[in-house]
């Protein structure tokens, strides 16, 4: 293989090892944190609101549990025959 083929290859290891053992000491130390008690600081991270309906409204009724149900005529959804 060519010499300068062989360095790339060592240093792309070499880089993906460090990168791996970065990555482990960092779970480590949080997992002794919280193991001691300590919190990881908080990233300031809010979930948006997300929408009930399509057009980005929000349902201004909340003493209702689901989705409205309109019933057609008067008529029950069992009465109806199958489509």
């Amino acid at each position: 293989m060519h010499p300068e083929i062989l360095r790339q290859l060592t240093e792309q290891r070499g880089r993906e090892m460090r990168a791996q053992a970065r990555h482990s000491r960092l779970v480590r130390m949080a997992i002794r944190g919280r193991r001691h008690g300590h919190d990881l600081p908080d990233d300031d991270f809010v979930i948006p609101a997300v929408p009930d309906y399509v057009d980005g409204t929000f349902r201004t009724d909340h003493s209702s549990k689901g989705p409205a149900v309109e019933q057609v005529s008067g008529e029950s959804s069992a009465a109806r025959p199958a489509a």
